[in-house]
């Protein structure tokens, strides 16, 4: 017989042993967003509807080009990782098994798609 209260039997990690380690990737990637999205808004502002060759000019410095990066990457990571979890509520048997590696996938080609257009801008 084990002595253990609710709450002793309540820590830890969850049923799934995931839960918090969801959570909290998903309030960092918002903490990120937050501080990324307006570097974005503030380096991409200045070339919205320039020339090509002045915004090819502008993203070939560092900065920008970093900050248009990270913020492709953090946000459709956060963007798999909410629409994950908004299908394990909501769907069941098969289709959920289906939708979240379908899901996955479209996220990883969005930022692998994303980083290579930003590459070829660049470069």
């Amino acid at each position: 017989m084990r002595f253990l209260t609710d709450r002793k039997r309540a820590r830890g990690l969850g049923a799934a042993h995931s839960g918090v380690e969801h959570h909290w990737s998903m309030i960092v990637s918002s903490v990120a967003l937050l501080v990324l999205v307006p570097l974005f808004v503030f380096t991409f502002g200045p070339v919205l509807g320039a020339p090509y060759e002045e915004v090819v000019a502008h993203y070939a410095r560092p900065f920008p080009a970093l900050v248009a990066a990270l913020t492709l990457v953090v946000g459709f990571l956060h963007f798999k990782n909410g629409v994950r979890v908004l299908i394990e509520d909501y769907v069941g048997g098969l289709w959920r098994e289906v939708l979240i590696v379908a899901m996955t996938c479209l996220s990883w080609a969005a930022i692998a798609v994303g980083l290579f257009a930003l590459a070829r801008l660049t470069l």
